[in-house]
């Protein structure tokens, strides 16, 4: 195989801001401890933690024909992330996304309605290049408003003819979808990464276990819930595993937390590792992201 992991998503701009509150809006001038320029959005997240960590991966995304588009094509050139499946079109902006980070972690976005962020469609996915790897990860469900469930069937259906392993985060559902209306395409999913906000949301249930099930009602071979300070609930038919954070942990930020825990998992599977030691490893790779401000800056001082 050519890639550890093909990732098809957003590749955005994020400009995080903080520490800030509500006297941001009041003030006008306010002095904050770093603004920077980095890559953000799930999939080019996810792709650069991959990368950091030693893998080979393809990204599918969507860029503009601008200086933040060429500033994410230079971000993949350096850490060798394969774009050669990117859109690049000239009549929208590249994303960017300000990022108010709050005092405790927390985050709220300033996104722009005619930038990139959720212009990926259907159309613009070559599944040719499915056979280049033994690993898929869409990232995420429900970010991308032009793709219908038939579409995200027929996407891990073509993946799954071609034996990969197939795996999704998802958001927060923007129009009141449940599993289901995906429970086709949750069928072919090998591995879902949703927090449990979003699959409270999706399944209209509340506990935990319950949430699980649901997805694995679907068709799910596994359902991955996200429990922030509480690590992550792995389950399956044979098997149900509950993976502790890592303690001690300063949380500066949260953006891009869940990216990087999916990354980290993905890394485990790539490596062929059990389940419980995949949760480690995501859990560890989310707690180095929330210590940092940014999504992908703790790479830059990892060693």
């Amino acid at each position: 195989m050519l890639y550890d992991a093909v990732i098809i998503g957003a590749s955005i701009i994020d400009i995080p801001a903080g520490p800030v509150d509500a006297s941001v809006f009041q003030s006008g001038s306010h002095p904050v401890d770093r603004l920077t320029f980095q890559v953000g959005g799930d999939a080019i997240n996810e792709a650069t933690i991959l990368s950091h960590l030693g893998h080979r991966v393809k990204l599918i995304s969507k860029i503009g024909d601008d200086l933040g588009g060429r500033f994410i094509r230079e971000h993949c050139d350096s850490l060798h992330i394969n774009r050669d499946s990117f859109i690049t079109d000239p009549s929208m902006d590249t994303g960017i996304n300000i990022v108010l980070i709050e005092p405790d972690g927390e985050r709220s976005f300033i996104t722009s309605n005619k930038g990139g962020l959720r212009q990926l469609r259907p159309e613009d996915i070559d599944i040719s290049v499915f056979s280049q790897s033994s690993l898929l990860c869409f990232a995420s469900i429900f970010v991308f408003p032009f793709f219908s469930p038939d579409d995200y069937s027929r996407i891990f259906a073509e993946a799954k003819k071609q034996n990969m392993t197939v795996c999704a985060d998802m958001t927060k559902c923007k129009n009141k979808e449940t599993v289901d209306d995906l429970k086709e395409a949750l069928s072919y999913l090998d591995f879902v990464f949703p927090n449990l906000e979003e699959a409270r949301m999706v399944t209209r249930r509340e506990d935990p276990d319950d949430v699980a099930d649901a997805f694995l009602e679907c068709g799910v071979g596994h359902a991955v819930i996200k429990l922030g300070k509480k690590g992550c609930l792995i389950k399956s038919r044979q098997e149900r595993l509950i993976v502790p954070a890592l303690p001690n942990i300063r949380c500066l930020d949260t953006t891009g937390a869940g990216d990087n825990f999916a990354a980290g998992f993905l890394s485990g599977l790539i490596k062929k590792q059990p389940l419980r030691e995949c949760g480690r490893i995501a859990n560890e790779t989310a707690a180095k992201c929330i210590e940092k401000t940014g999504a992908t800056a703790w790479i830059h001082s990892d060693h």
